[in-house]
Formats: C-alpha cells, structure tokens, sequence
C-alpha cells in the first residue's frame, strides 16, 4: 500500500511546496493538539494553584511582617511570567531549528523537576529563583501554540488553537481552587510535589504520544526558494505593519484583563460586600473573566477560519473597550462579575485570532520565532498590566483604570485596521 506513495516521492522533491512542515505533519495534529491541551492544563493548574497560599508559604519561609509578606508574594508570583516573557522568543527560535517537539519536552520535563524543588525551597529567596527558573525553561503553552500554530491546517488554526486557549484559560481558572483544597490534604510542600507529578505525566504524553515530522534540510530549501517570491509580494514595510498591530494586540490582551486585578478586592469591597466574604467574592469575580473566555474561545477561533483573522480581532477589541466602561459604574459585586464575564467572552476571539496571522505573516521557517514573541508579548503584558493598573488606581482613582484600559483597546482597534489596510 505504501509504494506507490514512495516511488512519487522521487519526482515530488524538486516540488519543496507539496513538503511543507504543515503537508508532513497532517497525520498528526490532532493527536498532538490533544496532548498540547492536556499540558498546558496541567502545566498552568501548577502555576496558579498557589495563588491561594502563596503567602501563607511565604511566610512559612520565614517572612515575618505583613507587608513584607505581600510584597514578596508579588514577586514570587509575578517571576514566572517575567521568565517567560524574556526566553519565549529564544525558544521559538530553536523551534524553528531543532523542532516543536523537543521544546515541548524541555518544557514539561523542566516544569515537572523546578516544580518539585519549590516544595524543598528552604527560604524566601530560593522561591522566587525558583519561580524565575520555571518561567526561563518552562512555558509548555507557549511550545504548545508554535507546534498547534504550525502544524494544524491552515482552515482550522484558528479553531485548533481556540481550543488550545480554552485548555489554558481551564487551567489558570481551577488552579486556584485546587490550592484552596490541596493544602488542607497534603500540605503546601505536598501540594508542589502533586503539581509536579502531574506535569511529569504531562511529559510522558509528550515524549511517547506527540509525533512530529521535523526536517530542517527541506525546510530551509523551502525557505530559500520562497524568500524571492515573499519580498517580490510583499513589502519589508507591510510585514512590519502587520507584526507589530499582532504584537501590540497580544500585549494589550492580558493587559486589559490584568489592570485590575491590584485593586479588584478593594473595588469589590467598595461595592457592600462583608469583609468576612471579601476574598470569596473577590476571588469569583476574577474567575469569570476566565470562565467567559473558555466558553468562547474555540468558538471564535472557528469564526476567525471563516471570516478573517482581522475582522475577529478589531471587534473583539472593540467590544472589550466598550464593555470595560460600565464596570466602573456597577453597584453591586455581581454587576461586575457579569461584566468581567463578558468582558472575557470577548477577549478569548483575541489570541487564536492574533496566532492564526501571526503564523502567515512570516516564512514558514520562522513560524516558531514569531510566535515565542507573539508568547512574549503576552506576558508582558501580564506583567505590565498590574503595574499600570495599580499607578492609575493611585494618581487617578479605581474607576479611572477602567476608562483608561477601554480607551487603549480602541486605540488598539484602530491600530489593527490600519495595519490589515497595509
């Protein structure tokens, strides 16, 4: 059965289009998206199951006063995600090089030890180096998106990485409620041990589940013979237009959802809620941003396959600036956690969207780059986020981070058709 297929294969290699990394690895995208969403739930369950006692482990460490409890609880939290920031591009570009396999297994596996070692961490400063170290050599989602972003067919990236982003957005939703529960079981270094075993199971899938067709000799034929014809069709200037509206979405994406969140306790407590109930409240109020974006997520990467990539990202930016306006005038606590809901329905089109032009807006060959920055941007975003957030809070008020953030996601919007009309 197979040597018909082998006896053309001869006089099909001159033809470097019918062997494209996406053509060889058609067989396997499917399995492999399932195994990339099952890690990345995993992997992101891990990360933020602390959330809840992060500070209680903090000062299990040895920090004694509250403040510097706090404190210390921002940076450890906020460490992962600036590791990832910097080493996402790195580790799209040895994509590109060595394959979207390897750095999924880098991944999982370096996640599964640093995770493990945070459990064994004796002083404060140990956890924070530790949590940098799982952002440097970790981000199993963002290796996720390279590989679903390169090997899905083109008319169904969009919905494929949708559904990438829903196993994402499941994973930073009920990780803080299984850290709520773990604990009280296990205890908090049993907890970490826990997250990691669940991330090595994450890496066993990868090594003996994921398949991939990975052939840098034919790849960069393929980019040789097409570097002529891209820069004859397209203009240096277009391609710059285009990534760059890609990159400054994707920042303002977490950005948007992140302002908030320094101050989201106190706007909640402003609204009538009990201290007794505060973190509670609180607690769900951030969580529905998340659950809205998971109940739309692959449904707008699908209509993203439909009817353009652009089209879904401006109204989405839209609808999100617009949405986050009333929010600065609810009464009520569950006035606000509709509108975060809402807010979320419409911020998960952003991403598969932003992803699925991202990936034609380069050479086939330095997809993966791309991509690590479009990671990238991401989490400067969610680290720039709070930042913004919390100085607005302070100089202009609670309410005023609100008009801001809306205001720049319509700006955004109105970057984003500029550069689709380039």
């Amino acid at each position: 059965m197979n040597q018909p297929a082998t006896a053309l294969a001869p006089s099909a290699a001159p033809n470097v289009s019918a062997s494209s990394y996406t053509e060889r690895n058609q067989k396997y995208w499917m399995r492999n998206l399932l195994v990339c969403v099952f890690g990345s739930f995993t992997t992101l369950v891990s990360l933020s199951m602390l959330l809840p006692f992060l500070p209680l482990y903090v000062k299990q460490l040895g920090v004694e006063s509250q403040a510097d409890v706090i404190q210390w609880s921002g940076v450890a939290f906020g460490a992962t995600f600036l590791g990832t920031a910097v080493t996402a591009p790195l580790w799209g570009r040895l994509a590109d090089r060595y394959g979207r396999k390897p750095m999924l297994i880098r991944a999982a596996v370096g996640m599964a030890v640093v995770m493990s070692l945070i459990g064994i961490a004796h002083n404060v400063y140990e956890l924070v180096g530790l949590r940098l170290i799982a952002g440097l050599v970790g981000g199993y989602a963002s290796a996720s998106t390279v590989m679903v972003g390169t090997q899905a067919p083109r008319e169904r990236a969009g919905w494929a990485l949708g559904l990438l982003s829903t196993g994402a957005l499941a994973g930073n939703l009920i990780g803080p409620l299984i850290g709520g529960l773990l604990p009280g079981l296990i205890g908090i270094r049993g907890t970490f041990f826990a997250g990691g075993a669940v991330i090595a199971v994450a890496a066993l899938l990868t090594i003996f589940v994921v398949k991939e067709d990975f052939q840098p000799a034919a790849d960069s034929k393929r980019k040789r013979a097409s570097a002529a014809s891209t820069h004859a069709a397209h203009g240096a200037r277009t391609h710059y237009a285009v990534i760059g509206a890609l990159l400054v979405t994707a920042m303002m994406v977490l950005l948007a959802n992140m302002s908030i969140e320094p101050v989201i306790t106190v706007y909640v407590g402003s609204l009538g809620v009990s201290p007794d109930h505060l973190a509670r409240i609180a607690g769900v109020v951030m969580a529905c941003s998340a659950f809205g974006s998971m109940l739309t997520a692959a449904r707008l990467g699908a209509l993203a396959d439909r009817i353009g990539g652009w089209n879904v990202i401006i109204g989405c930016l839209v609808v999100t600036g617009v949405v986050m306006v009333p929010q600065a005038f609810v009464h009520q606590w569950w006035q606000l956690a509709a509108l975060r809901g809402l807010m979320g329905m419409s911020l998960a089109g952003l991403l598969p969207a932003i992803a699925k032009l991202a990936r034609h807006a380069v050479d086939e060959s330095r997809t993966g780059t791309m991509l690590g920055y479009l990671q990238s941007a991401q989490f400067s975003g969610q680290v720039l986020g709070p930042i913004l957030g919390g100085q607005i809070a302070v100089h202009l008020g609670m309410h005023s981070v609100f008009f801001v953030t809306g205001s720049l996601l319509v700006a955004c919007a109105g970057f984003a058709h500029w550069a689709r009309g380039r």
